[in-house]
């Protein structure tokens, strides 16, 4: 017999309340559409049940939300009477919550009227309003029960959006949903009456609209500017939503060069294997978010002409069509083969100076230099972090972010500690900026020098034959302890040698070999504790290793190599003068010299 299924009659409150307080990790959904909260309390994947308000309330906003999702998915197959219907209950529902706002809400959200967040109202709008537009495809006859739904959203979207933009916060990635949420509305509302839409000028193309958010939230390097990889993606979907059956042609050409620029940071930032890197506050893994990124790329592939992207785009949609209302499956966040839609295949190094970014793609290495702005509230403490990727393994990612309200966990995953970046005293970085120092076609330079006081730090990564050079320099105005971390997220072996390099070993789909040398005549200690590892699961433990030094100046110098890379390196020394010397197996040598 099917499980019954109804909308809840409660308002919705936090998602990221939906974690458990002693594990960190995302509780399982159950059945989102049963409309009642599983009985004796969420799972947790270590055993766990867990029942409160904020959970309850976490657990509506994702029942609401598969709804609207599923009420879409409804509309797309021509099961109209049901789709009718529970669009008409969640009219009747909105015009109950009239009388107030969410009064459960933070001090510091934009309170919505059917969650705590305005942000939740209006992503649940959009999928309302597409699902309209989709039934008016077939007919209005029976779509006037559902008009004041679409009206009241809409004028919600609207106040919420004079709200924030009269804070002076037009380049939120609020302002991008709201505008998204009263295309999608009023878009609804038309078709529902048999109108042509005419809210362009108010949501698209006035002061406040669509276009004008794009232009100042979007850097010139093409990053949202957070600096982000989910907020980037969470913007871009909320434009490709609110164009969606826009005439690509009636959208302004700098404003489509964004979104294209958008698109194209993605497909620079992933590996030739598919992994997507969660850089700053975002979910490391999550099977709903994978779906969100599918869903983007189908989305761009109607307004924004690419061989590639229309190759992609159908493998997205065949993905979708898979899972039926984006709750189920393993995705894995990106896709081999990313679209380039905007500019040729990058070279070896790509760097985004507004950000603070540089990808290097070499020998079967993918590795992505942090050095930029900290980020405002998704910033993490993680200047100068290497990242290491193969095409499918992540060796040493960033570790992303679990859900906001797990205090404790929060504030690791956006640690220093928690990076592979440096410490100075065992203490935290500031939040700070980084600078561009150089690049070239085979190597970025990038320093910060307000990390901590009175110490500057430079980090120099190249292309080598075959393999990957990193140097990163630290000097201070007098002795400090100096540590450079490496942060796996695969399982690693480190071996100290009687003499010369110590060695790592990074497992895998793809193996990772590691020499790691310094400065002659400084003491480093090498040592490995166990720590938490990515933040989809803050209980699996990853092998951590601090390099530390008691100096004023020191070099930490390592040499990565794919297994399936050659001539195979065989020994890495570091003189007094700061040249690194990479011997490999076939008699060559290549030389490298620090920056000062």
């Amino acid at each position: 017999m099917a499980a019954l299924r109804r909308i809840p009659r409660e308002r919705g409150g936090w998602w990221h309340a939906f974690v458990c307080p002693a594990h960190g990790v995302e509780l399982d959904h159950g059945d989102l559409l049963a409309g009642v909260f599983p009985v004796g309390g969420a799972r947790c994947a270590y055993g766990c049940r867990v029942d409160d308000e904020a959970v309850r309330g976490a657990w509506l906003v994702l029942s609401h939300q598969a709804w609207a999702r599923h009420l879409r998915v409804l509309a797309h197959r021509g099961e109209r009477a049901e789709a009718v219907e529970r669009l008409a209950e969640y009219a009747g529902l909105y015009s109950e919550l009239a009388t107030e706002r969410h009064g459960e809400a933070q001090s510091w959200m934009l309170r919505g009227r059917l969650f705590h967040q305005a942000l939740t109202d209006a992503i649940w709008a959009v999928t309302i309003g597409h699902t309209v537009i989709t039934l008016a495809e077939d007919s209005t006859d029976d779509l006037a029960a559902v008009l004041p739904l679409l009206d009241e959203l809409e004028r919600a979207a609207l106040d919420a959006r004079d709200v924030l933009t009269g804070q002076g916060d037009l380049a939120s990635n609020y302002t991008a949903w709201l505008n998204a949420a009263g295309v999608a509305a009023s878009r609804g509302a038309a078709a529902a009456r048999g109108l042509e839409w005419d809210g362009a000028e108010r949501w698209l193309e006035g002061g406040h609209g669509l276009y004008a958010h794009l232009r100042v939230a979007v850097a010139e390097d093409g990053w949202e500017w957070e600096g982000s990889t989910y907020y980037h993606g969470f913007v871009l979907r909320a434009a490709l939503l609110a164009l969606r059956g826009t005439d690509p042609a009636a959208v302004p050409s700098d404003v489509v060069d964004v979104l294209a620029g958008m698109l194209d940071i993605l497909a620079t930032i992933a590996t030739p294997g598919g992994i997507l890197p969660a850089l700053h506050d975002g979910p490391y893994l999550r099977a709903p978010l994978a779906l969100e990124w599918l869903e983007l790329v189908a989305l761009a592939q109607q307004l924004i002409p690419s061989p590639a992207l229309d190759a992609v785009a159908g493998r997205a949609r065949d993905e979708l069509g898979a899972h039926d209302d984006g709750l189920d499956g393993e995705l894995g966040g990106w896709f081999a083969g990313p679209p380039l839609p905007k500019r040729p295949a990058p070279g070896p190094v790509s760097v985004f100076p507004t950000a603070g970014y540089a990808v290097l793609r070499h020998a079967g290495v993918h590795a992505l230099l942090d050095f930029g702005p900290h980020g405002g509230s998704h910033g993490h403490r993680d200047k100068l972090s290497l990242y290491l990727y193969g095409d499918t393994t992540p060796w040493q990612p960033d570790p992303g972010q679990v859900p906001y309200a797990h205090a404790e966990f929060r504030d690791l995953y956006a640690s220093t500690e928690a990076h592979p970046a440096f410490r100075v005293d065992g203490t935290e970085q500031a939040e700070c900026t980084g600078r561009l120092l150089g690049s070239d076609d085979s190597s970025v330079t990038a320093e910060v020098t307000t990390a901590y006081e009175g110490v500057r730090a430079v980090r120099r990564v190249a292309l080598g034959d075959g393999c990957l050079v990193d140097l990163l320099t630290v000097s201070a105005d007098d002795a400090r302890r100096l540590t450079a971390q490496l942060r796996p997220g695969v399982a690693v072996d480190i071996q100290l040698q009687a003499s010369g390099p110590v060695r790592t070993t990074w497992y895998g789909d793809e193996t990772l070999h590691g020499w790691h040398t310094h400065t002659p005549g400084r003491t480093v200690r090498p040592v490995t504790r166990p720590g938490p590892g990515p933040a989809d699961d803050p209980q699996r433990a990853r092998t951590r290793v601090d390099f530390t030094a008691e100096s004023d100046r020191i070099t930490f110098a390592s040499v990565y190599q794919a297994a399936s890379a050659g001539p195979a390196v065989t020994d890495v020394q570091i003189d007094g003068d700061g040249v690194l010397t990479v011997a490999l197996a076939d008699g060559g040598t290549a030389r490298f010299r620090t920056e000062n």
